[in-house]
């Protein structure tokens, strides 16, 4: 009989994180869900932090533990870096907030550009959700059409238009052949869900049968070459390249939402597979903690932006101190410190999954191999995931579930369904005691 049950690991985690759940409750009678980010939520509250150093973060119960969500990617140095507290501490004396630009956004903005070769011409907002936005309206009116194309399972933030099938659920999402459009939300009108097209991912014969079909009033294909908050999926690199060519055939803007992905390399994970789109999405790492996000693309699409075609424009977008931020980040973040992350992530990969396969475990850590990754239980040890319907029909929910509440029980601080991303703080030592930890919690699921 197994060591661990759902009941055994909530049981645990609401005795260890007693003063988080008394947060809760407090918050709850001054904000919705008690705090402004249901994402928080793992498994029954959230877990509230004080203070974060290095690879670190401290509870207000008072618990040291290694930071594996790392604000969900974006916390890439880790906690309180010196590059980026020193940056901030020298720009606050001489302000905060103007009504002007700064020098620090051509800056930022130079940064990118030679990093991402795709990149001419580039756009500041406060978050990747704003960029998103902003790829769909410079799209549309580059192309005259209406309609976008996205992936079952594709985060791009909780816009009406796009928030939108990242997280269905079966039975009112349509066939593996059709998927069908579906809110992930209320609140979002009909003819919201009704302009989008919905793909399914690695399904080459499928995605270019309906993008085909409906070319002519598709204005762009935003897709992520691993998603992110709506499961974690790898594109294929053939599937990729295919996407790309016919997207050029038939007029549509290709977006990729490098939000998450910009993580995995120097050059973004599009630098990974050597593929070029008309526009890209960035943001978590490129503001060094602070809010901030960007669009760039080709001169050539972006130019309705700077014709005037299109405008888009926020008070506190292109923010000082963000782009001071983002470009102390950037910077610290060379070839040498992506080769150090990615190290670390393979050796997770492998050292994990050469372990559960010796053990016939059903237990696998997956992804394209950089710093953001997940874990699952698998049904069974032959299956895998390859679309965001894998999530349905091969994986265990609640013994992943039960991974995640465990490693928290025991300092691990992961994002609760089944993804965890590494910071340059990190040491060998940490990821020696993380692979420990899941190895340990493997044991006592199946042993």
């Amino acid at each position: 009989m197994s060591k661990l049950s759902m009941e055994k690991s909530v049981e645990a985690f609401t005795v260890k994180f007693a003063q988080s759940a008394a947060m809760t409750r407090k918050g709850r009678e001054l904000i919705p869900g008690g705090y402004s980010r249901n994402s928080f939520n793992f498994g029954p509250h959230a877990v509230f932090v004080d203070k974060g150093d290095g690879a670190y973060l401290e509870t207000i119960d008072g618990h040291r533990m290694l930071d594996l969500n790392n604000n969900f990617t974006v916390n890439v140095l880790g906690h309180n870096h010196p590059a980026i507290t020193s940056a901030l501490l020298e720009a606050i004396p001489s302000g905060i907030s103007f009504g002007n630009p700064s020098t620090a956004e051509a800056e930022l903005a130079q940064i990118l550009i030679e990093r991402i070769p795709s990149i001419e011409k580039i756009q500041f907002s406060c978050s990747a959700t704003e960029s998103c936005m902003s790829a769909i309206r410079v799209a549309r009116a580059y192309t005259g059409k209406t309609k976008i194309a996205k992936f079952e399972g594709g985060y791009h933030g909780f816009s009406d238009l796009l928030h939108i099938s990242s997280h269905p659920q079966p039975g009112d999402s349509g066939t593996d052949a059709d998927p069908k459009a579906v809110a992930d939300s209320g609140g979002i009108p009909t003819d919201e869900v009704e302009n989008v097209i919905l793909l399914s991912q690695n399904d080459w014969p499928g995605s270019e049968r309906i993008l085909r079909t409906n070319a002519d009033s598709i204005a762009c294909l935003i897709l992520e070459l691993e998603s992110g908050a709506g499961g974690l999926v790898t594109l294929d690199q053939e599937f990729v390249e295919e996407l790309r060519s016919l997207t050029k055939e038939l007029g549509i803007v290709l977006v990729f939402d490098e939000t998450i992905t910009l993580r995995a390399d120097y050059h973004g994970l599009q630098g990974v597979y050597g593929v070029t789109p008309d526009l890209t999405v960035m943001g978590k790492i490129i503001g060094g903690g602070l809010p901030l996000g960007a669009l760039g693309g080709s001169a050539e699409v972006m130019n309705v932006l700077e014709t005037g075609q299109v405008t888009i424009s926020g008070t506190h977008h292109g923010h000082r101190l963000s782009l001071i931020a983002g470009a102390a980040c950037m910077r610290t973040m060379d070839q040498d410190a992506f080769d150090k992350l990615n190290a670390q992530a393979a050796r997770i990969m492998s050292e994990m999954n050469e372990w559960s396969e010796a053990r016939n475990s059903p237990f696998k850590v997956y992804g394209k191999g950089f710093s953001h990754m997940a874990y699952a239980y698998m049904n069974s040890p032959e299956l895998n995931v390859r679309t965001h319907r894998d999530y349905w029909r091969n994986v265990d929910s609640a013994k992943t579930q039960i991974c995640s509440l465990e490693l928290a029980n025991r300092g691990f601080f992961p994002v609760h369904r089944g993804e965890f991303s590494l910071s340059l703080a990190m040491t060998d030592d940490d990821i020696s005691s993380f692979i420990g930890a899941l190895q340990e919690i493997v044991q006592d699921l199946e042993d």
